[in-house]
C-alpha cells in the first residue's frame, strides 16, 4: 500500500509535480524548434529540459513512496516522455514532407531522400 504523502514533503511533491510538467513541455518545445531552426543549441536545452524531467519524476517518486508497479509505471513515463517528441516530429516531417521546397525541409529528411536516389 502507498503511505500518504508527509506534510514536510507535501510542498516538493506539488513544486515536483509543476516541473514535470513545465519540463515536458520544454522538452518538446526546444526539441521540435531545434530541428526546425536547425540550432542544435535548442536541442541540447531539449535534453537539458528532459534531465530536469527525470529529476524531477525522481523526486516525486520519492515523495510519493511510489514503490514496486508504481516505479514502473515512472519509469514507462520518462521512456514516453523521451520517445514521444521524437516520433511526433518524425510523423510530422514526414506527412508534410511534400508540402515545402527543398529547403525548407529539416536536414534529416533531407539526408534520408539523398540515400534512397
Amino acid at each position: 500500500m502507498i503511505e500518504p504523502v508527509q506534510l514536510e514533503d507535501f510542498f516538493l511533491n506539488v513544486f515536483s509535480a509543476a516541473v514535470i510538467v513545465v519540463s515536458g513541455a520544454g522538452y518538446a518545445g526546444f526539441y521540435a524548434w531545434g530541428k526546425i531552426a536547425r540550432r542544435p543549441g535548442f536541442v541540447i536545452s531539449a535534453y537539458a529540459s528532459y534531465a530536469s524531467l527525470a529529476a524531477a519524476v525522481w523526486v516525486l517518486a520519492e515523495t510519493s513512496h511510489f514503490e514496486g508497479f508504481w516505479r514502473v509505471a515512472a519509469g514507462l513515463m520518462l521512456i514516453g516522455y523521451f520517445a514521444a517528441p521524437l516520433a511526433i516530429f518524425r510523423l510530422c516531417t514526414a506527412m508534410h514532407a511534400g508540402e515545402h521546397s527543398e529547403h525548407d525541409r529539416p536536414i534529416a529528411n533531407q539526408q534520408q531522400e539523398e540515400e534512397q536516389s
